[in-house]
């Protein structure tokens, strides 16, 4: 039987992107789409930000530029404006994830754009949008999450504030968003021919992502007799999201013999089976409880005689009770034990660093029956550059020459350059 072809089999994406909202073009060539990433002279200096720095690039190039191939083109000159054009015009999908107006300043303009392709789907990806008070301001990923009230401040012994450990939320989320609207604008294009324009900010995705507190509080603002807390609970208004779930017992965290475990039995069925389980219906009969959202709430009586029994065995074995008795409870990992769990060697086997510069996590999108897409490693700054103006634009030796002498593409870079040669932010 013949391999179907990838999901993206066939679309073309230029992008113009500096640092980790890059992810948006990984997730569609992570589907099969030629990504074209265009990088100014030296490139994209993604690749020294950050750390770990591996053989000398950063771990976020080698992870958010992966799958693409690289082309440079200097913007500041008419003949690189030129060729971009040229590019878009045989693409489905232009990408800009920089400044809002970034490419634009550059005199590639919307309209030039669509006069090229009039259905062409345009992305621009940025911090804060493309209206709004804080447009122009510029802001790292972190910068987006404490505006959306993801990442509260707190303070050391000595008074001094500081960043808490938390999982980045607007430079991680805004690509799926991205990915799911440029690939619904393209069904749309391809059915009728008109293109789309996607704003997205970097911000608003971390608000969204928030939207269960952020809507919460906001519909606490509402009289107490128009809007209770959890039935459960008699009606107590708990805090929204997980500061909530302060006093939970029957949904909280245990040390087990060899770590912690996630008791999750808030539903009746569940709680009753995990009981059963351990053979103390003892607990079950003296606190049935709701049927659903019951945590036993400050039941620190139950809390300890839970405590004391999940002690007695290891997390393997909490884990595999939970799911012969169907009862949810889960290994609480963090970012080294993870890689050890057999559901994560199972699902998401590690991209080697021999093929892609350093062990990647794969894309989490698998295809029942299928192979996932064959990736390649992070480019070097321009390392596609002749290959791609060839074979899309159908650019000879001799106009390539041209190209490099009008300034438009930079001398060829030798094939172990992965640094940028100089930092590329002029350009942008």
């Amino acid at each position: 039987m013949t391999e179907p072809a990838p999901l993206l089999s066939g679309v073309r994406v230029l992008e113009a992107s500096l640092l980790e909202p890059a992810a948006l073009g990984m997730i569609l060539a992570d589907l099969g789409a030629d990504v074209i990433k265009v990088e100014p002279p030296g490139g994209d200096y993604v690749r020294t930000m950050a750390w770990p720095i591996i053989e000398g690039v950063s771990l976020l190039h080698w992870h958010v530029n992966r799958g693409k191939r690289s082309v440079e083109l200097d913007l500041r000159t008419e003949a690189g404006v030129s060729v971009f054009l040229d590019l878009a015009a045989q693409s489905d999908i232009v990408i800009e994830a920089m400044r809002p107006g970034a490419l634009a300043r550059r005199g590639i303009t919307v309209e030039r754009l669509r006069e090229r392709r009039p259905d062409l789907v345009i992305c621009n990806v940025s911090g804060w949008g493309s209206t709004g008070p804080y447009r122009n301001i510029p802001s790292h990923g972190i910068g987006f999450d404490v505006w959306a009230g993801l990442a509260e401040p707190a303070t050391d012994d000595e008074g001094f504030a500081y960043m808490p450990d938390h999982t980045t939320v607007g430079v991680r989320v805004t690509p799926v968003w991205g990915a799911l609207a440029v690939c619904a604008a393209l069904l749309r294009a391809r059915a009728t021919g008109v293109g789309a324009q996607i704003d997205l900010a970097q911000s608003d995705v971390a608000a969204i992502t928030n939207w269960f507190r952020i809507e919460g509080a906001r519909a606490y603002e509402r009289p107490e007799e128009e809007v209770t807390g959890n039935p459960a609970d008699g009606g107590q208004r708990r805090d929204p999201g997980i500061t909530g779930m302060l006093g939970s017992v029957r949904y909280q965290y245990y040390r087990t013999s060899d770590g912690y475990i996630l008791l999750m039995a808030s539903e009746r069925e569940f709680w009753q089976n995990f009981c059963a389980a351990v053979n103390r219906m003892d607990l079950f009969e003296g606190r049935t409880g709701s049927r659903y959202a019951d945590h036993a709430r400050g039941d620190r009586v139950l809390q300890r005689e839970l405590q004391q029994l999940f002690v007695t065995r290891t997390t393997a074995e909490w884990v595999a009770l939970g799911n012969s008795a169907n009862c949810p409870i889960a290994k609480v990992n963090d970012a080294t034990s993870i890689t050890a769990d057999p559901a994560f060697a199972e699902r998401l086997p590690w991209l080697p660093a021999a093929e892609f510069g350093t062990d990647l996590m794969p894309s989490p999108v698998g295809l029942i029956g299928e192979q996932r897409v064959a990736s390649r490693r992070a480019p070097r700054p321009g390392e596609h550059t002749a290959e791609v103006l060839r074979e899309v634009l159908g650019v000879t030796g001799e106009r390539l020459a041209e190209l490099r002498a009008a300034g438009a593409v930079p001398d060829t870079h030798q094939p172990d350059a992965h640094q940028p040669e100089k930092s590329p932010g002029a350009t942008q």
